[in-house]
């Protein structure tokens, strides 16, 4: 059963609102010095982010396990992608590959983020969509956890944004 899931397209959607002007989520998703602040789940931090904000530019954010992740620490999962839609400050579109460091062939998950971002009476809201193009042999289980991935990511960025 959990094969046969993934042998099709996935596609996960996320919304979520933020009490935070649009410009300050713009730079929370496009800054590197903000991004690393909130991306990842829990007991994750990003030792490494670099941002070249342009149609064909790069992303690349690696996540790394931290001493709360236990047996998992010092675990890396990069991400490697190129941007093909740059609408300032509203949407945000990049084609990715995320791996486990030391194993890159098999397990690579291949998706493309699309983030929209609208203000409405003081509030931000971040529509987030994934969709899953290609798991590599060893990363189902870590497909099927993306969505919890990215639930637990915009909580960190909620976190982060009261904070500014």
């Amino acid at each position: 059963m959990l094969m046969q899931m993934f042998k099709k397209t996935k596609n996960l959607h996320l919304e979520r609102s933020y009490r935070a002007p649009l410009e300050t989520v713009w730079q929370a998703w496009t800054e590197p010095d903000m991004l690393r602040q909130w991306w990842g789940p829990e007991k994750t931090f990003v030792p490494e982010c670099e941002i070249d904000l342009e149609v064909g530019g790069k992303v690349y954010i690696v996540m790394e396990a931290g001493e709360a992740m236990g047996k998992y620490q010092g675990t890396r999962w990069p991400m490697a992608g190129t941007f093909t839609r740059i609408e300032e400050p509203s949407r945000l579109t990049y084609d990715a590959r995320s791996w486990t460091e030391g194993d890159e062939e098999g397990s690579t998950i291949q998706h493309t983020n699309d983030v929209t971002l609208t203000e409405n009476d003081g509030m931000t809201v971040v529509h987030l969509h994934v969709t899953i193009t290609d798991i590599g042999p060893k990363a189902k289980m870590a497909a099927f956890g993306m969505k919890w991935g990215y639930k637990a990511q915009l909580d960190k960025l909620e976190k982060y944004l009261s904070t500014r």
